[in-house]
């Protein structure tokens, strides 16, 4: 499910963030710069969401709310703080994105003749492999 660019908006305003020493690459640039992002997202306070929608984020994110009803996230991987930031929004979006969207429902379908017919042959080929591992009858 796609967000509109409004939701998209809100979502990022209800934001925060928070930039911290980053352990990933940058060399000694690393030991200076806070360039780590903690980006965090309130699920319970937020009113961009309905009901509906924040049990469902709740259920599909469990693993990544804690006990406040947060979302937390961390990026690291790029060198500058800007860059991380971007990186972080866009994982939140998609995590969001793909809570929200609803599951297909499978349809129904019948094995087609083929197929059972390979099931069959391949019972009947194992099946003579059994018989010949018998003992001979005397």
């Amino acid at each position: 499910m796609q967000l509109p660019e409004q939701i998209k908006e809100e979502l990022i305003s209800a934001c925060s963030f928070s930039a911290s020493r980053s352990s990933g690459p940058g060399g000694q640039n690393v030991n200076k710069v806070n360039t780590k992002i903690e980006l965090r997202f309130n699920l319970n306070d937020t009113t961009i969401f309905t009901e509906t929608q924040k049990q469902r984020l709740g259920i599909k994110l469990k693993n990544r709310i804690n006990s406040e009803g947060v979302i937390v996230l961390f990026e690291s991987s790029e060198r500058s703080q800007l860059k991380n930031k971007q990186k972080a929004i866009a994982k939140l979006i998609e995590l969001v994105e793909k809570a929200l969207a609803p599951a297909k429902r499978r349809v129904k379908t019948k094995p087609t003749i083929s197929s059972k017919l390979k099931r069959l042959e391949k019972k009947k080929q194992q099946s003579s492999k059994k018989q010949l591992r018998q003992r001979p009858d005397l």
